[in-house]
């Protein structure tokens, strides 16, 4: 009898780059993969992969090229070498974890759209991106036999945009590495003299890119520290791959621009160690299919501030402070208010841990895998 064949695009899973979609990948397929020994799994990469993502022996990588990673070649690497390799492996089901599909295949598909910003706020992205997104997802939605989302907001948006049955989509949730954990003392010491100078900080995480709202973060931060006794800094952890004249000016223009410290991408032992040394992280995005920040936090033991919009009130409950992302006195409050009242900051700190339960990659794994079982069942 013939052994259930699943393919799947990989091509996320790079050595040491491994951002939100990527850690996805990387999180539900090591579990999936092991606990499905009696499925051959097809991983398609589009360049040489680490030996560390091929996760058992019934992993097979296959490499096809161009290396996509720019909307002509999204094009050329799904719709021509993904759908040639895919006549070849004869798979089962195609698993998308970015949602990006093969259009020229007839081979049944899932596709894991995580979030529809680029339909909500085109102008953040470039315009031929812009223009990739906007003509296939639509299509991508329409084509795959199911979809898997990371939120009851998103699944929503993707009915309103694409119009597609809420039954064909499936919520899965993120989760958070669990290597995210308290600290010691001595240990918030350390990671602090490291990273800012010794003095407590509020943390953002994320690529710094427009929806992120890092322009309004930084007014916020200015705002804050005009009024603010204490030293308190902001550490910013990111590339600055979307650094748009807007945040270039927001920045510039700080008052309090040197109590700023821009630690780039950070290996996850690192990002351990800052996330759970901070004096609250600043998650205050304009738009979210989850925000993975935020669990990472509240499993570290430190209180969120996240926006009121999108995804965010839905991951976080009341567990957060939550702020008007567009409303610089909002966050600049908040700010305040978790710098000097240690029995709110506790009493987040309580809830956070609890609402940390909720959100595991084992978790997503086994609903991811729910989502696989069901379109397999539909062909």
């Amino acid at each position: 009898m013939r052994r259930t064949r699943i393919a799947v695009n990989t091509r996320l899973l790079i050595k040491n780059k491994l951002d939100g979609i990527g850690w996805f990948t990387f999180e539900t397929l090591k579990r999936i993969t092991t606990q499905h020994p009696e499925v051959d799994f097809f991983f398609l990469f589009d360049r040489e992969p680490d030996p560390e993502f091929i996760f058992s022996n019934n992993v097979t990588p296959v490499v096809i090229g161009p290396q996509a990673r720019h909307p002509v070649l999204f094009v050329l690497w799904f719709e021509i070498a993904v759908a040639r390799k895919l006549r070849e492996i004869h798979p089962d089901l195609f698993l998308s974890p970015d949602g990006y599909l093969s259009l020229s295949t007839k081979t049944a598909s899932l596709a894991v759209m995580h979030d529809l910003n680029f339909e909500h706020f085109p102008a953040d992205l470039p315009w031929l991106v812009r223009l990739y997104y906007r003509f296939f997802f639509p299509r991508f939605a329409k084509k795959a036999m199911r979809i898997a989302t990371v939120s009851e907001y998103s699944r929503a948006d993707i009915v309103t945009q694409y119009g597609v049955a809420a039954e064909k989509i499936d919520v899965v949730y993120n989760g958070a590495n669990e290597l995210f954990k308290p600290l010691p003392d001595e240990m918030i010491e350390l990671t602090r003299l490291k990273f800012s100078e010794g003095h407590p900080y509020f943390l953002f995480v994320g690529s710094l890119h427009p929806r992120k709202n890092l322009a309004r973060l930084f007014l916020a931060f200015d705002l804050f520290s005009e009024t603010s006794a204490a030293d308190i800094r902001l550490l910013v952890v990111g590339e600055r791959k979307w650094w748009t004249k807007p945040i270039r000016e927001a920045y510039d223009g700080m008052k309090f621009k040197d109590k700023v410290h821009f630690c780039g991408r950070l290996g996850i032992d690192d990002l351990c160690r800052v996330t759970a040394s901070a004096l609250a992280t600043t998650y205050i995005s304009y738009f979210e299919g989850f925000g993975i920040p935020i669990i990472e936090s509240f499993r570290s033991g430190v209180p969120v501030i996240t926006s009121n919009v999108t995804s965010m009130p839905e991951v976080a409950g009341d567990a957060a402070l939550l702020i008007d992302p567009y409303d610089v006195n909002s966050i600049s409050d908040a700010m305040q208010r978790l710098a000097t009242d240690n029995e709110l900051r506790s009493k987040l700190i309580t809830k956070g841990f609890e609402r940390a339960e909720l959100f595991g990659w084992q978790i997503t794994a086994d609903r991811l895998w729910e989502s696989i079982q069901k379109s397999m069942k539909q062909q």
